[in-house]
């Protein structure tokens, strides 16, 4: 059994270890710490490629799914991991208490992958609360940042109240199912239907919303996109959300179709995320907070997956992918954040491509992935989206998510537009050279997932959730 889960064994050992040598070394070498959580990563990868050949099955009583995409979900936590991480040392650098940033990063990664593989009530409440909590202590890490801070109350202001939500609805789904599980609520509440099925549901659903920026839980996102230490942007925007989206599909097919119909309700709340996201991103002037709301648009057109689950397919490999090519260019976004030392302001952008032609570059491809152009990840991410709404019978949601992918298009304009064709308004000073190999390296690697997206589309084919 424990074979099941050497990966986040891994994590726990390494971020223990990571806490105990910051403790315990000097300040001098408080960066070695970044080097034993790389290592703790690495470690916990090379652990889990043997999954993808492993056999699929539930383990700790039914409480933990080891499948295909719970596997490919622990791979791409901890590839952005790696990468956050390398942002992460230049950024830190100066900052004498560096060692535990680094614990919090693998035991928030460890949230969100343990999220991904939750099937149980119990175990779903356990991820989000570890997930949760590291995640406000890393939005705050810079205390004498009004920013940072700031961002930090409000990210732990409504995820205080979507963690109510959550222990309401968990509980009251317990007492009508009669049990935690997945697969036995699946059983239990195969007869239920009413409201209190649908009160249930839809307080569990705000919680996970939270975690996936979706409305009505959104707000966190931009504020700490602006406010939170740039390479924590780059990890809390989107390396929860791969777990989030995992339980969310975990859970709605343990729900009954027929008592609650939680298929359309999904479907507003993708039209309601990804139109608010795209128009209030259209009046940011804001890098930073321009990207908190693209990211809270992206996870509209993730919900694209979701509803088309058991319709379409396409769905889960759809879903798999999307979150490849999203994590990436987010990462690879805020990497270019970083290693210009956090500037932020979009008229700080003009000229960038003179003076910084590779950085200007990196930001160019993350943006043109998020809008969706060949051969670009993202491109083939929301072709999949848009083929599996479609397939499942939504066709008003997949054109809702086409008219939304051209008005996104202007606001990434904002930024790209001056950054070729305006003058440099001065020196553009950059980080270190590691935040800049991370940058460039999963930059490069939205190109290629996107020139290679047969293979990736390939392995995720005929893989399926449990329960499913």
């Amino acid at each position: 059994m424990l074979g099941d889960v050497v990966p986040e064994l891994v994590l726990v050992v390494g971020g223990v270890i990571v806490l105990l040598y910051a403790l315990a070394a000097p300040r001098r070498l408080q960066g070695g710490a970044a080097v034993l959580a790389m290592l703790t990563v690495a470690i916990a990868a090379a652990a889990t490629i043997p999954m993808l050949d492993g056999p699929e099955a539930y383990t700790f009583a039914e409480t933990y799914a080891r499948d295909l995409p719970a596997v490919w979900a622990k791979l791409i936590v901890l590839v952005a991991t790696a990468a956050v991480i390398a942002l992460s040392v230049p950024w830190f650098r100066s900052d004498p208490r560096s060692g535990e940033y680094y614990t919090l990063l693998l035991f928030s990664s460890l949230g969100a992958v343990l999220l991904a593989g939750a099937t149980d009530l119990k175990q779903f409440v356990v991820s989000m609360l570890l997930s949760s909590a590291t995640g406000f202590v890393l939005v705050a890490y810079h205390r004498l940042s009004r920013a940072s801070a700031e961002a930090g109350i409000k990210y732990y202001l409504l995820g205080a109240m979507t963690s109510a939500s959550m222990l309401i609805g968990v509980a009251y789904l317990f007492g009508l199912g009669g049990t935690t599980t997945l697969p036995g609520l699946s059983t239990g509440l195969a007869a239920e239907s009413g409201t209190g099925l649908a009160v249930a549901a839809a307080l569990v659903i705000i919680a996970v919303a939270f975690k996936l920026g979706a409305v009505p839980a959104h707000a966190w996102m931009p504020d700490v996109a602006e406010g939170a230490p740039a390479p924590v942007a780059a990890f809390v925007t989107s390396v929860p959300k791969v777990g989030a989206f995992l339980f969310l599909a975990r859970l709605m097919l343990a729900l009954p179709l027929d008592g609650l119909g939680w298929r359309p309700l999904v479907a507003v709340i993708a039209a309601a995320t990804m139109t608010l996201g795209n128009l209030a991103a259209l009046w940011q002037d804001d890098v930073r907070r321009l990207l908190g709301w693209s990211s809270v648009s992206q996870t509209g057109y993730g919900l694209l997956a979701i509803v088309a689950l058991e319709r379409s397919d396409l769905a889960l490999p759809a879903l798999l992918y999307f979150l490849l090519a999203y994590v990436l260019a987010n990462v690879a976004a805020f990497g270019v954040v970083v290693q210009l030392r956090g500037r932020t302001d979009r008229s700080a952008y003009r000229g960038l491509a003179r003076a910084r032609p590779v950085l200007a570059a990196i930001l160019t491809i993350t943006m043109l992935s998020f809008i969706g152009v060949p051969p670009l990840a993202g491109f083939a991410a929301k072709l999949a989206l848009f083929a599996a709404a479609i397939d499942a019978g939504y066709v008003w949601l997949a054109i809702l998510g086409a008219i939304n992918t051209v008005v996104s298009i202007a606001y990434y304009a904002r930024v790209l537009a001056p950054m070729y064709f305006k003058d440099l308004e001065g020196p553009v000073p950059v980080l270190s050279r590691s935040a800049g190999i991370a940058a460039v390296a999963t930059g490069a690697a939205v190109v290629l997932v996107g020139i290679g997206a047969e293979p990736f589309f390939g392995a995720f084919d005929g893989i399926g959730l449990l329960p499913g």
